[in-house]
């Protein structure tokens, strides 16, 4: 358990100050610009979620092999796997900015965005994927640290590219009058510092530093990094998928409804990072612990989390519970938007805890390499979403928007939770085999 915490405590410092200035910047949007601004922003959120999701998930499959790698103490190939994970980065940064640039006016079109926020839209989102390949790299440089074992300088990054994506915030928007779009470049020139930062660090660590001959292209290894971050990187996509289904159903209720869900989905995002970190540490732990070859450490590790989780979640979920309106009016202007926040804060606040539950059992999954299961995890997701919001929305309005999202969290935790089991016994079996 304290090994756990050592290592949780600052991914979720770091993970919170992410959240944080994503807060802040619906905060400043809102205030500075107004709320049909907000509700353009937030419109981009699932859409952001389907493709930087992508992304994340790749290179959170890349940080999978690094990390078995790490625990097996095998520096030789360690360092093939940083070089080729490189150009797997470059590559699908390339890839993913030319494809959603060639389509995104026609995505948001299909999401029945209204014509009020869709140039605000547009100019937000396009801006986003112009930074994309940025995004990526930066990424993967935290994602690599963590594998080793240090989460210590992934936070001091986040907490400088936080401070310096506020204060570029203020100053694009309020002085500058750049609006969504200066909301944006604040983003993207804020990770820029956050990427220069964590190379600037792994430059000096000679272990994780790939030498001429690693750069060479070696197919077996990008075969694995490939087979074991795609799906993790689909599992993402297909999770937003499910968040644009619900987008889909509350753009049809008009821009107030918008904006109350860009509220929510904010406050909620941030206070998600708690049972995400603990899921975070839990992928490291189980990585490290199944190259060396120590399998039951990883139930304890699993045990450890789930306790971990139920903690930090009792003081998140009493706040969604009993202060929804106060914490969306940092955000909303607009007494009657406000209002709507508040039946699904409380409901997604009820449902917090099998979320958490859900991040520990995956990441121990996808930290012991089986990254498929976990895949499909993700599409019944959707599945439950639209399923639930058909179902629901008509006679629940907005309430049925909440439900559709926690009857898909508990769906995949219970899900995750029998996978985990099976493959688990089958680890075990196969350390005895071998023994």
């Amino acid at each position: 358990m304290w090994l756990i915490i050592q290592f949780f405590l600052p991914i979720l410092a770091g993970n919170f100050f992410q959240q944080f200035y994503s807060f802040v910047d619906s905060v400043i949007v809102g205030k500075g610009v107004g709320d049909n601004a907000l509700a353009a922003v937030g419109n981009t959120g699932s859409v952001s979620f389907l493709i930087l999701g992508f992304t994340i998930g790749l290179t959170g499959g890349l940080g999978i092999c690094i990390s078995q790698s790490f625990g097996a103490e095998d520096t030789e190939k360690l360092r093939k796997e940083i070089a080729m994970s490189v150009w797997v980065c470059a590559g699908i940064g390339l890839f993913v900015t030319a494809v959603s640039l060639a389509f995104m006016n026609r995505l948001f079109i299909f999401l029945q965005t209204p014509s009020s926020m869709m140039q605000d839209t547009l100019d937000y989102f396009r801006v986003i994927l112009l930074g994309i390949t940025v995004t990526i790299f930066n990424n993967f440089a935290m994602t690599l640290l963590r594998s080793v074992g240090n989460s210590r300088i992934p936070l001091i990054a986040m907490i400088v590219s936080s401070v310096v994506n506020v204060a570029l915030d203020l100053l694009f928007v309020f002085p500058l009058g750049r609006g969504v779009t200066g909301a944006a470049e604040a983003t993207i020139l804020s990770q820029v510092v956050s990427l220069l930062f964590c190379a600037g660090y792994i430059c000096t660590l000679k272990e994780l530093l790939p030498r001429r001959k690693d750069w060479k292209i070696e197919w077996k290894i990008l075969k694995r990094l490939s087979l074991t971050g795609l799906p993790i990187a689909f599992m993402n996509s297909v999770t937003a998928v499910g968040c644009m289904v619900l987008q889909y159903f509350v753009n049809g209720m008009g821009t107030g409804y918008v904006a109350a869900y860009a509220a929510c989905t904010k406050i909620c995002s941030l206070f998600q990072q708690a049972g995400n970190a603990v899921g975070l540490a839990l992928l490291s732990f189980a990585g490290q612990n199944y190259g060396a070859g120590k399998t039951e450490r990883i139930r304890q590790g699993v045990r450890d989390g789930i306790l971990l989780s139920i903690l930090v979640n009792i003081p998140l979920a009493l706040a969604m519970f009993f202060l929804p309106e106060t914490m969306s009016s940092f955000m909303l202007t607009d007494q009657t938007v406000i209002s709507y926040t508040r039946e699904y804060l409380m409901i997604t606040g009820a449902a917090i805890f099998p979320l958490g539950w859900l991040f520990v059992f995956r990441n121990a999954c996808q930290g012991m390499g089986h990254t498929v299961v976990p895949m499909f995890s993700g599409v019944l997701e959707v599945a439950l979403r639209f399923v639930m919001a058909v179902l629901l929305v008509g006679g629940l309005h907005f309430r049925g928007i909440a439900l559709a999202e926690i009857s898909a969290w508990i769906g995949a935790f219970l899900m995750l939770m029998v996978t985990f089991g099976w493959y688990y016994r089958r680890s075990m079996r196969k350390e005895r085999k071998y023994m």
